[in-house]
């Protein structure tokens, strides 16, 4: 069923206009994901129908644009792909873990998007990874569904990636299943010190290597000696890693990750009005708490489309990625051998004590 409002009708309203005031300021993904989300089941992109061959019913519907950051195609697509992730799935809990970069990072991956959300993704899978392979820790090696979102409630610029992680892991002998303890996989902070250092260290490589690009208000931190006093607040700052405790079941896991894999900035559904001078929509405001969390905010037509489109993603980029046991080119037989293995693990204990993170710090979604 049709929303009754969309970001495709605020798009069609505004978007010529948007256009021609931002000429030559646009990238081509841009533009192509404008006109894709406008012309989405509409009669610019055909038709087809569907019959039934028992009461002879037809039914004559526009075919989809299929692009990744159309919030009316995301649906189909988030079944598809987790119809296909089900098989991966252990008997374990699993755990949600966020990791996310300071603002005065997110400002230089703005202008980056490609080399430094690559680098978000690796350097947080690196940091799990090693982490848990410490024997002080887990001791082995786990598997890694990450998935990067760009945005904030209110669509500003806010790069983090989501994490499921199964709660345990294959040792690195590779002979028996370790389990993590029920509600504990691993030291926030130790995760953030570690991120933290990783990510810093292959930033300036790339800064070194003439990888990253700066123009406009941050045209002079093409100078190293003024990007390394850019970056010198942030090397003292905690990095914040967010972790919650493992989900109840494969099922429950399945129902999350269809809430992370293909959301877009901004849903459907969380439009309220359109008036021609204002787009009002909901929000979470995740420095309040309780019924105070829900907000609602209007914003000018031309800024509610620079804010979406803040979170195109370059052509080609991967925005959901697999490590370790979950890994593409191994992922069936490390999938088989840790269901061996966990037919005869030991029951993991309870911990005395749980470091917990504060989900109030976090601004995602």
């Amino acid at each position: 069923m049709r929303a009754s409002l969309e970001v495709a009708d605020v798009f069609r309203a505004a978007g010529p206009a948007y256009r021609a005031v931002h000429a030559g300021h646009l990238s081509l993904a841009q533009l192509k994901v404008m006109s894709a989300i406008e012309n989405c089941r509409t009669a610019a992109l055909g038709g087809h129908v569907d019959g039934c061959d028992d009461c002879g019913y037809l039914r004559i519907a526009y075919n989809s644009c299929r692009n990744r950051h159309c919030p009316k195609c995301q649906g189909a697509a988030a079944r598809a792909w987790l119809a296909e992730r089900e098989a991966d799935l252990l008997p374990v809990g699993y755990f949600h873990v966020v990791f996310t970069l300071p603002a005065e990072i997110a400002d230089i991956a703005w202008q980056n998007k490609a080399v430094v959300y690559d680098l978000l993704f690796r350097a947080a899978s690196e940091t799990m990874m090693t982490i848990a392979a410490d024997p002080k820790h887990l001791g082995a090696r786990i598997g890694v569904t990450a998935v990067l979102h760009t945005w904030g409630s209110a669509m500003t610029h806010h790069p983090h990636i989501h994490m499921i992680v199964p709660g345990g892991g294959v040792a690195l002998d590779g002979r028996r299943w370790i389990s993590s303890r029920p509600a504990f996989l691993a030291p926030v902070r130790v995760l953030g010190a570690l991120f933290r250092r990783l990510f810093l260290a292959q930033l300036i490589k790339l800064h070194d290597a003439g990888r990253l690009v700066f123009f406009g208000a941050q045209a002079d931190l093409a100078d190293r000696r003024r990007f390394l006093r850019h970056l010198a607040p942030v090397r003292k700052k905690r990095w914040v890693v967010f972790a919650k405790a493992p989900f109840s079941g494969p099922e429950a896991v399945l129902a999350y990750l269809s809430r992370y894999t293909h959301r877009v900035a901004i849903s459907n559904q969380r439009l309220i009005a359109y008036d021609g001078t204002g787009v009002t929509f909901r929000y979470k405001d995740y420095r309040r708490d309780g019924p105070e969390r829900q907000r609602v905010m209007t914003l000018a037509p031309h800024e509610f489309i620079r804010r979406f489109l803040l979170h195109v993603l370059p052509h080609g980029f991967h925005r959901i990625r697999h490590y370790g046991l979950l890994a593409s080119s191994t992922r069936k037989a490390d999938i088989a051998r840790a269901r061996e293995l966990l037919a005869g693990a030991p029951a993991p204990s309870e911990p005395e004590t749980v470091e917990a993170s504060d989900p109030r710090r976090m601004q995602l979604r």
